[in-house]
């Protein structure tokens, strides 16, 4: 049975830290779990005052599913890069991670992958780059056929 999860490591036994990552696009965010109350602190902020509500939404969800556990560690992450829709995701993803790592359960990491498979592994999809001679990646010139 392996717990081990992609993107987390422990950084010490006694008092237990974990340490994880979360990336989407741009966005690279960097948890830091430890025993506690239950604070959610995002680049100093806590998480019930940041800003965006679809981002606190998709940002809270791995504390939603792990229930009475989410109260036992406090989590701060710092993220930077992308826009704040790839941050909250990054984020969501770094503390799903951590979450795991810090807990050791299978049943929770069951819990996520049912959820949504992207909350543990992440989304692979990056930006096109742009060609050389056009405005976009894809786009092509206008034709005239008169």
């Amino acid at each position: 049975m392996d717990l081990r999860t992609p993107g987390a490591f422990t950084l010490q036994e006694t008092p237990r830290v974990v340490i994880s990552v979360g990336k989407k696009k741009t966005a690279v965010a960097r948890a830091i779990i430890r025993p506690g109350i239950g604070r959610v602190r995002i680049n100093g902020y806590p998480l019930e005052l940041w800003p965006i509500e679809m981002a606190r939404m998709k940002i809270a969800e791995p504390l939603i599913l792990a229930g009475e556990l989410a109260k036992k560690v406090d989590i701060d992450v710092n993220v930077s890069g992308g826009g704040y829709m790839g941050q909250a995701i990054a984020t969501r993803i770094a503390i799903a991670r951590g979450l795991v790592a810090y807990f050791q359960s299978q049943e929770l990491k069951e819990l996520y992958e049912r959820y949504d498979s992207y909350m543990l592994k992440g989304d692979p999809r990056r930006t096109e780059p742009k060609k050389p001679g056009i405005k976009h990646a894809r786009s092509k010139r206008q034709k005239a056929y008169r």
